[in-house]
């Protein structure tokens, strides 16, 4: 059985750490190198089959750039990425393979897809708010999670993402628009990862909810989206393409 050698960026990081962790228990993982902030990035990331990233967004186009020198595949975890961040990681994928997902948590990715076919079945009359909290020392908000939430939401009710989401609510705003998307973030404790999507319709309310109790369940995800991207074409891929989910 061939080992897939994994270059992991950002590895004195919390994820860095699951994944580290998590890679213990496969016998077909190995971790061959780690870079954090001023490491040899092209070395490391030049060393492995796949490189997982999980360090910092500011790091997004010296971390493309480098897998494009050396054609390597990877796995992209950070969030809170810049409408110019994007477009590196769009630009690398038309020639190396690449999975980029806010969150690698099996839950948490049918609950993208459930949030899809909620939104669809419901339709207009059901006014849509997203909840999401972590832990205190979370730097972006809103969390990676919930805009892919709000972005699905958009999309099905054909709403501009930059436009129609309300981020909190202050003061005397007036009655809800019904053309909005509600976003409300809450930072405490130690949280790894708590998500709501709430459907309020007249006289009823439908709540999809995930809760990650363990940054374990992200660290697998990443390993296995690091197994089904090796081999693929190049292209930018979700973790709901690693999971099979249908469209």
């Amino acid at each position: 059985m061939n080992t897939l050698r994994i270059s992991l960026l950002g590895a004195d990081g919390r994820m860095g750490e699951a994944i580290s962790a998590a890679v213990q228990n496969n016998t077909d993982l190995t971790i061959v190198a780690r870079c954090d902030k001023g490491g040899a990035l092209d070395q490391a990331i030049a060393a492995g089959d796949v490189a997982i990233d999980f360090s910092s967004v500011e790091a997004t186009k010296d971390i493309c750039e480098a897998c494009l020198r050396s054609k390597t595949t990877l796995v992209i975890g950070t969030t809170g990425h810049s409408t110019e961040q994007r477009k590196f990681i769009e630009t690398a994928a038309k020639s190396v393979p690449i999975v980029f997902a806010p969150n690698f948590s099996v839950g948490v990715n049918t609950l993208f897809w459930l949030t899809r076919k909620t939104a669809e079945l419901l339709g207009p009359d059901f006014d849509l708010e997203i909840v999401e909290m972590h832990h205190r020392l979370k730097k972006d908000a809103p969390s990676g999670t919930a805009q892919k939430l709000a972005e699905i939401l958009s999309e099905v009710r054909k709403l501009d993402v930059q436009k129609d989401v309300a981020h909190g609510r202050h003061g005397m705003i007036g009655e809800r628009p019904g053309k909005e998307i509600g976003m409300h973030s809450i930072r405490g404790g130690d949280v790894v990862g708590e998500h709501e999507v709430i459907f309020a319709g007249p006289g009823e309310q439908l709540t999809l909810t995930h809760r990650a109790s363990s940054r374990e369940t992200f660290a697998h995800g990443a390993l296995r989206a690091a197994r089904w991207i090796v081999g693929k074409q190049p292209g930018l891929y979700s973790m709901e393409d690693v999971l099979g989910l249908p469209s």
